[in-house]
């Protein structure tokens, strides 16, 4: 289901993203920016006296936030921008504007955590908004997803179908991390799969939430 003109809270949010990522491609500061406001994971416990006389540091707490903003080059500016304008406004339009900020940013949280848990002493920053749309791409896989998945025993075809998304999604992205390993861009693909996991988790709580506040609103 593509919209061909996109909400424009998802223009905003895309107008964010290229506008920051198209700076610091112009200007030679991916690098710089990377450093400074990237996810490193081996900072996650690190003395800050180890730090010293490094350039001031975005918070570790807020670079999942801060990473999603840099950009390794316009191949990857552009395909997340691709990605977020293909799902972000069917999905806006089941969970709201609220929804598609809570998906954003619990996934770009859930894709560092994930990124860290399989290599917490990483000193390579991972940067892009990858990780944070991929939880949009898990929540529009659920909602407009074709599939006619059956129940297998207790459990129910719906549960069947989120699995076989959850694998199927971490599949393909081990196998492009495994891939793209010794490349110059190597893939964070546990990042996309925290990310899209977590985002077929929130869907079903986040579409209860726009609902019941609609219904209280009278509207």
């Amino acid at each position: 289901m593509f919209e061909r003109k996109p909400s424009p809270a998802i223009l905003a949010i895309g107008g964010l993203m290229v506008l920051v990522g198209a700076v610091l491609i112009l200007t030679g500061r991916v690098d710089y920016a990377a450093i400074v406001g990237g996810f490193v994971p081996m900072r996650i416990g690190l003395d800050p006296a180890l730090l010293v006389g490094a350039p001031p540091l975005v918070p570790v707490w807020l670079t999942p936030l801060t990473a999603a903003l840099v950009h390794d080059g316009w191949l990857h500016l552009g395909f997340n921008l691709l990605s977020l304008l293909i799902v972000g406004t069917p999905t806006q339009r089941a969970v709201g504007l609220r929804g598609v900020i809570v998906l954003l940013v619990v996934g770009a949280y859930a894709a560092v955590a994930a990124q860290w848990a399989i290599d917490p002493r990483s000193p390579v920053p991972m940067v892009g908004a990858s990780g944070a749309i991929s939880a949009l791409i898990g929540a529009y896989a659920l909602l407009f997803g074709s599939g006619k998945a059956k129940a297998i025993g207790p459990v129910p075809a719906h549960v069947v179908h989120a699995l076989w998304l959850g694998a199927s999604w971490a599949a393909l992205n081990l196998v492009i991390a495994w891939t793209s390993a010794g490349s110059g861009m190597p893939v964070a693909g546990a990042a996309h799969i925290g990310g899209f996991l977590v985002g077929m988790l929130l869907v079903r709580p986040l579409l209860r939430w726009r609902w019941s506040t609609r219904l209280q609103s009278g509207r």
